[in-house]
Parts: structure tokens; sequence; C-alpha cells
């Protein structure tokens, strides 16, 4: 039997990036996954490349900050697959900037997306799993949420509050049989890296991406399946008695430097 078997797993953000791998690991073993995600094109592909896996997969247009957006994503999904018992809170956008340089409209695009998002969901999924006897969330939590990155003021500040978002969920809902953890990754190569580089750097990406992958000790940046991999240890019944956690997955950053 696969990990997940009979699991219904929502991720949101799941159209791309890391997202769309741990919606494609965990169907492929054995959970029903919704994706929650603005980014209809790339969500349906994964759906789709779910689908010719043989795996179990929809997708909901879902803004994570709007209540109702959120509400009737989570409702569709109760429709179609009958419960929630994992929920992966993934969603998030980044910023570059510091406390002087950050704008306001920045700042509250951030917040709105990375803290009020992850607010939104929990607020509507915690019942369902409370209802049901329990049920696991992860939140993505990142290494800038408990070290000092420079230009990282907003996306910093965004992420220390999903970390601590954690904790309290963990704490709270101990009692009905709901476990949180979260993941904290280092640099992951997602296409927004690929995207930043093509931005700010059009002459030089592959100096600057050597550049950035050896921030890590370990000389590589993070694959996306590999924060995966972590997602679905940390989702699944081999970590039943780990709660209230957050694992760094960071090629020794936090550690080594």
């Amino acid at each position: 039997m696969s990990k997940l078997t009979g699991k219904t797993a929502i991720v949101t953000g799941g159209g791309s990036g890391i997202g769309r791998a741990i919606a494609t690991t965990f169907a492929s073993e054995g959970a029903r996954v919704a994706i929650f995600d603005l980014d209809e094109d790339a969500s349906e592909e994964a759906v789709q490349s779910i689908a010719d896996s043989g795996g179990e997969a929809l997708f909901q247009s879902c803004d994570v900050s709007d209540a109702g957006s959120v509400e009737k994503a989570v409702a569709k999904t109760l429709e179609s697959f009958g419960r929630i018992d994992v929920l992966v809170n993934n969603a998030g956008v980044a910023n570059i900037g510091t406390a002087t340089n950050t704008t306001e409209e920045d700042f509250d695009r951030v917040m709105r997306v990375n803290v009020k998002g992850v607010f939104q969901v929990l607020r509507a999924v915690l019942p369902k799993m409370v209802d049901a006897g329990g049920g696991v969330v992860l939140n993505m939590s990142s290494v800038a949420a408990i070290t000092g990155l420079k230009d990282r003021f907003a996306y910093s500040a965004s992420k220390g509050a999903v970390h601590t978002m954690t904790f309290s969920i963990a704490s709270d809902y101990l009692e009905d049989g709901i476990r949180c953890n979260a993941i904290c990754p280092a640099r992951v190569h997602t296409p927004f890296v690929d995207g930043y580089l093509e931005k700010n750097y059009p002459d030089t990406k592959e100096e600057m991406f050597e550049k950035l992958s050896k921030v890590q000790p370990i000389g590589r940046m993070c694959k996306p399946e590999e924060v995966a991999g972590l997602a679905l240890f940390l989702c699944g019944e081999d970590s039943a008695y780990i709660t209230g956690q957050a694992y760094e997955i960071d090629g020794g950053y936090m550690k080594l430097r």
C-alpha cells in the first residue's frame, strides 16, 4: 500500500514549483490531490500529468487571500473527494527589498498572500479536519524565518509569521488529532529562480546561477522533488509522533556556513 492511499490532500500553489512537486508526489503515493492555485494553465497541466501517471487530482481556482474564494474551493473539494486529510500551505509570493526600500504596496501584497492566505485556508479547513477526527497540516516556512537574509525584509517577516503559526496550530489542535509541522527550505531551483535571473541578470545568468547555488554549503540548490520527499514523510503515518516541528532542508546553510 502506498503511503497516502485513501487520503485527500489540498496543496495550495500546487500548479508549479515546489507545490507541483508535492502534489505529484502525493498523488503517486495514493492521495487524491486538490490543487488550489490561480494559474489555470499550469494547474491543469499538473492535473493532466498526474492523471497520465495513474493518479487522481483536481484543480480549484483559488485566491488564498480571499475568504470566499477559499471557502468555495474547499466546498468543491469536499464535494468531489468527501474529506480532507492533509493540507499543505505552500502558496506564496516573494519580494526583494529592505525596510526602507520596500513599498507599502509590496509589503501589503506579501502579507496578504503569505500570511493572510495561510490564515484563510486554515480557518476553512481545520473545522473539517476536526469533524473528521484529525488530519495533518504542513506549512511552507523558509530559512528566511529563522536567520537574517539580506534584502528579504517583507518576505522574511511573512515567513516568520507562518513559522510561528505552525506552533500555534500544533498546540491548539493537538487534542483534535491534528498534527502541524513546517518545512524551511533554503534556495530551491524553481521557475521563480529562473525568472529572477532572466529579469535581473540577463547577460550573466549562468554565472549568477552558479553563485547562488554555492551559497548552500552542499554546492547546489535544492530540487523541488527533494522538498516533496520531506513533505511526504511529514504528512504520512511514518511521522505520526511528530508535531510542532520545523525542518530545515538547506544543504547545510543554517549549520555549516
